[in-house]
Parts: C-alpha cells; sequence; structure tokens
C-alpha cells in the first residue's frame, strides 16, 4: 500500500514537475517514491540551500511552481537563507522536509516550525490520514499569497502505509484583483486625466505588472498617450516598444535617463515597490512630478504617491486604456468632478505653454509632438564605455560588461548573485523580458545563491543558455553548487566571476570610511580551475582579447561544447554607480 510519504509525492506529482534536494533520512521516502511512482524530474543539489534557490530560479524563470527537499534538523536549517529570499521576494514554492517523530523531538531535531514563521514561512505538517489533502493546502498557499511553504512529514509517519491516494482537488486561487469602488474608480478617472494633460507622462513597470501580463495594455497605455517608459530591475523589458523606453531605473539606470525621468510631470507606476534602489533614495522624480501607484499592495508603498488604486496592473492599464481613449475620440465627459480640483494644474500647464486640464494631450489627439518624440532614448539610456584595463592593471567591469554582451547568445536567462558586481550585468546585458533577468538573493540582501540558481533556471528554460553573473565572494559561499550548476546546465551554461579579490561592496562602504579591510579582502582564487574540476571549460580573462573564447563558444553546438567558466580578474576600483548612490547616502 502507498505510505504517507507516496500520498505527498503523488499528490504534489499532480502540480509540480520539478524537484531539487539533498537526500537524508527525513525525506528518503519521500524521493523513494517520487522516483519510482511519478515523473516528477528530480535535481540533486549539494547544499540544502540549493533545494530552495533551484526551486525559485524554477518559477521566476518560468511561472511554474517548483519544489525543493531536504532532510530534518541540521538540513533544514541549511536551507533557512534560502527561504528568507523566497518569502522576501514573494516567490512561491513548496519545501518538503523531514521532521521530528510525533513522540517529540531528539537531541538533534530543533523547532522547525518556529524557524520557519520566524522568516515568515508557514508550515503544514501531514498525517497519516490526511497527506494528500495537506499537500493540496500548502501548495494552494503558495501560490495564492505568492510565499514558499513547509512541508513536513514527521520521521515516524514517514513509511506508514496510508491507503490508496485520494483524488487531489485542484488548488484554488484567487482571481486578479479588479478596481472595486467608488473610490477606485474616481482615482481611475483622476489618473486619465491626468495622462491626459501630461505635456511629459512616463510609465514605470515592475515585476508585479510583469506577473499580471500587463506587458501588452502598457504598450497600449504608453502609446495612447505618448509616454515615456521604464521599469524596476526585476521588471525589465515589460514594455513591448523598446523605442521609446529608458531602461532600468535607480542606481542601475543609465544618467541620461534619470534626468528625463526628473523632468516627468505626471508619472504612473504598476506592480513595483518603490523601494530606495528603485527610487534612487527619493530622488527618481522631481518635487512637482505627479506620482500616481497601481498594485496588490493594501497601500501606497512611497511617500511621494499622490494618488493610489489598489488593483492588478492588467486590468488596471486596460481601464485607463479605455477611459483614455474615450475621451480622445469624444465619447465620453470630460472626467473628474469639476474645474475646482484641477486649478493647480491647469495653471501649471497653461505657465508651461501646454493645455489645460481637459484639453487633448493623448497621443492620439494631441496638438503638439508627443514628449518621447522629442528626445533621443538610445542616447539617454546609453552607459559608459569603460577602458580596457584599470589604471591598477587589471580590467574595467565596464569594458568587460560591454564586451561580454556583444557576444552572448541572444536566447540568454541572466541569473545574479548579490554583490558589488550586480551593475554590471543590470546595466550592459539587456535582456527581452523580466523572466530572463533575475536576481535571487536581493530581496533579502543575501550573497551564495548564484550557482544553484542556475540548476533552476537550466530546468525551466530547456531550450535557452543559462548565463550567472556573480562575485568572487558569493561564488565561493556556494561553491559545493558548481558542480551541480555544471551537471544541470551543461553546454548551455556560462558563469561570469567578477573577481576583485574581495567583497566588493564592503570594501567600498566601510573600507573607504578608513575600517581595517583584512576581513573585507579574497585571496585571489583560481575559478577557472574550479570549473574545469567538475567538467566545465575555465577561462581566466585578464584582457578583452581573452572574451574572444566566449564569441567561439557561443558559435559551437550546446550539444558538443562545454559548460563555460569566464573568471574575470577586474579592478575593485572601479565603483558601480548603484553602490556611488549608496556611497552618498551612507556618508
Amino acid at each position: 500500500m502507498p505510505t504517507v510519504s507516496a500520498h505527498v509525492a503523488l499528490t504534489l506529482a499532480q502540480h509540480i514537475d520539478a524537484v531539487f534536494g539533498v537526500m537524508g533520512n527525513g525525506n528518503a521516502y519521500f524521493l523513494d517514491a517520487l522516483e519510482t511512482q511519478t515523473d516528477v524530474v528530480f535535481t540533486a543539489v549539494r547544499h540544502e540551500q540549493g533545494a530552495v534557490v533551484a526551486a525559485d530560479a524554477h518559477y521566476r524563470a518560468s511561472g511554474r511552481i517548483a519544489a525543493g527537499t531536504s532532510t530534518y534538523g541540521a538540513g533544514f536549517t541549511n536551507t533557512i537563507t534560502a527561504l528568507a529570499e523566497a518569502v522576501q521576494a514573494h516567490v512561491p514554492l513548496v519545501l518538503v522536509v523531514g521532521d521530528e517523530p510525533t513522540s517529540g523531538p531528539r537531541p538533534w531535531d530543533v523547532d522547525q516550525i518556529a524557524l520557519a514563521s520566524a522568516v515568515g514561512a508557514r508550515t503544514y505538517t501531514v498525517g497519516r490520514a490526511d497527506a494528500a489533502a495537506t499537500t493540496v493546502i500548502a501548495i494552494e498557499h503558495a501560490l495564492t499569497y505568492r510565499v514558499p511553504v513547509v512541508l513536513a512529514i514527521p520521521y515516524d509517519v514517514a513509511a506508514l502505509d496510508a491507503g490508496e491516494v485520494p483524488p487531489a482537488p485542484q488548488p484554488r486561487v484567487p482571481a486578479p484583483l479588479a478596481p472595486r469602488g467608488e473610490f477606485a474608480d474616481g482615482m481611475l478617472d483622476e489618473i486619465a486625466l491626468a495622462l491626459r494633460g501630461a505635456r511629459r507622462p512616463f510609465l514605470l513597470a515592475g515585476r508585479g505588472a510583469w506577473l499580471a501580463d500587463a506587458g501588452a495594455a502598457l504598450g497600449e497605455l504608453a502609446a495612447a498617450t505618448g509616454a515615456l517608459t521604464a521599469s524596476s530591475a526585476l521588471g525589465r523589458g515589460i514594455f513591448p516598444d523598446s523605442r521609446y523606453d529608458l531602461g532600468v531605473t535607480g542606481g542601475f539606470g543609465a544618467d541620461g535617463a534619470m534626468e528625463l525621468i526628473r523632468t516627468a510631470d505626471v508619472a504612473v507606476v504598476f506592480g513595483a515597490s518603490l523601494n530606495q534602489f528603485t527610487m534612487r533614495f527619493g530622488e527618481l522624480f522631481a518635487p512637482g512630478t505627479r506620482v500616481f501607484q497601481i498594485d496588490t499592495a493594501p497601500a501606497a508603498s512611497h511617500p511621494h504617491v499622490g494618488g493610489f488604486v489598489r488593483a492588478d496592473a492588467r486590468l488596471a492599464a486596460e481601464e485607463l486604456v479605455a477611459r483614455v481613449r474615450r475621451a480622445a475620440s469624444g465619447d465620453a465627459p470630460a472626467f473628474g468632478p469639476g474645474p475646482e480640483r484641477n486649478v493647480g494644474d491647469s495653471g501649471r500647464h497653461a505657465a508651461e505653454g501646454g493645455p489645460a486640464d481637459g484639453a487633448p494631450a493623448a497621443a492620439s489627439d494631441v496638438s503638439h509632438t508627443p514628449w518621447r518624440e522629442t528626445v533621443d532614448v538610445a542616447a539617454a539610456r546609453a552607459y559608459p564605455e569603460g577602458d580596457e584595463l584599470a589604471p591598477d592593471g587589471r580590467l574595467d567591469p565596464r569594458s568587460a560588461a560591454r564586451r561580454i554582451a556583444e557576444f552572448l547568445p541572444h536566447d540568454r536567462i541572466v541569473v545574479s548573485d548579490g554583490g558589488h558586481f550586480i551593475g554590471w550585468a543590470n546595466m550592459y546585458w539587456p535582456v527581452a523580458a523580466p523572466d530572463r533577468m533575475m536576481m535571487v538573493g536581493t530581496a533579502f540582501q543575501s550573497i551564495g545563491q548564484g550557482w544553484p540558481s542556475v540548476v533552476g533556471a537550466a530546468l525551466a528554460r530547456r531550450d535557452s543558455t543559462i548565463v550567472l553573473t556573480s562575485g568572487d565572494g558569493g561564488g565561493l559561499m556556494a561553491i559545493a553548487d558548481l558542480e551541480s550548476a555544471v551537471r544541470a546546465a551543461g553546454g548551455r551554461g556560462i558563469a561570469v566571476i567578477w573577481n576583485d579579490a574581495a567583497y566588493g561592496a564592503e570594501v567600498n562602504l566601510y573600507g573607504l570610511k578608513g575600517l581595517a579591510q583584512g576581513p573585507m579582502r579574497i585571496p585571489e582564487v583560481d575559478f577557472a580551475a574550479f570549473g574545469e574540476a567538475v567538467g566545465a571549460e575555465g577561462i581566466v580573462v585578464r584582457t578583452l582579447s581573452d572574451l574572444d573564447r566566449l564569441r567561439a563558444w557561443t558559435a559551437e553546438d550546446p550539444a558538443t561544447r562545454r559548460f563555460l567558466v569566464l573568471d574575470l580578474r577586474i579592478s575593485g576600483d572601479v565603483i558601480a554607480p548603484y553602490q556611488q548612490e549608496i556611497i552618498r547616502v551612507n556618508s
């Protein structure tokens, strides 16, 4: 008869097709059932943290929920940092773990429910009679709230016979949040009016807009209003027309693009939390910019927001498109309750030589040239080229990033660890959509999650090239899963290690303040040799010409080439712009 563990595995398999993990005493029966009784693909990683990271990356790359698994005790505690990252990043996944027996804890057991709760993850514990139902509830919770959940199997229950596996209902997931109530309708009217009357309208979208599948609607809204567009780091590539897109906002943004955003008179933000990095520590918008936010959060997330609508980004964008177009065609009355509310804006627009409120100003019915047609967007979003070598004789990371971008395959999925180096890929390596650039670790401000991110992304996107960008500090912290990355991605994988022989962010933030730099330095490590040791091809890159191997590698057959590790010996003296921003704020 099927065991309790088999009930979990067979039910999970109806909704999840990928599991990552490390086998141990607590999950042995679960993995046996998964391997012998389901079609789920199990991929072994070498550290339990990697089980959660790989499941996290799998979801970010594909939108399909995945699972990680570990044993109890020490295996579970190894997952906590990655679990906290998934909570902070709102990534749904299921972590299947062994747990203490129902008779009580043993010397090596810990309070796993309390530990998971401490980082924001809920635990569901299965029993002999309810394992299948509890598994469905856990999946439903993860998808509904976009968080990781822990599914625990007590040690003395795991191998018990549980009878035939009952039919598992489909998890129920809430419908997209539509704008509701007179306040939402009124605010949408006000936003549409503001966009129509704006001389310099601007739309900003984040990961929430991507999860809502709002790209097409946002493109229509931008076209209807003549707006320039940009995205947060987690929403890059969401707008369909790149001709008018300023790229990424905040510290990863180009100076020219950020200057243009400062001149916007109306900004509407969709599905972006407006954190300190996206907002350039409060300086993204000028004091006079009217800022509106649309998000599923309960309230506006930044004091600069003057109007807020709680709604799904796609539904709200579609509503705004309809309102703008109706008003432009004359099929609807003017927006708003009357002139008194808009006197200040009417005066401002008149002073600038633009239309007063209620006058046509959208791209479809304007008498003036839309803002986005009057600026050189391509020049505004350009980044510095950099020199081949920095004054200290090591590679300039800007020129290295630019050269790598020339050679990277177009089908790439970029996964990023955390650290000072994150600026270079985000600035110089454009991607086609938000699910092609993932920063696993940054939500929780952690490092060491890069290598296992490759594992999850490689399984989620089997026809794409997976490109890891990592520093030497984070790369060493997770070095056990270098082997997992090479095994999972094979000839579809590239790792770019920004090797400055230091914890660069700490040097920039605290070394420059005069703190002792000994703990901030790392003896230079040969990552190319590390790669060769586990079957990859390793290249030490000291000059731009050394990157010619990447160009040749890209042209080779993925079935015959090896995973490529590029060990870039870069200068730590070239500080990324976003770090310069943080240095300025902290000083």
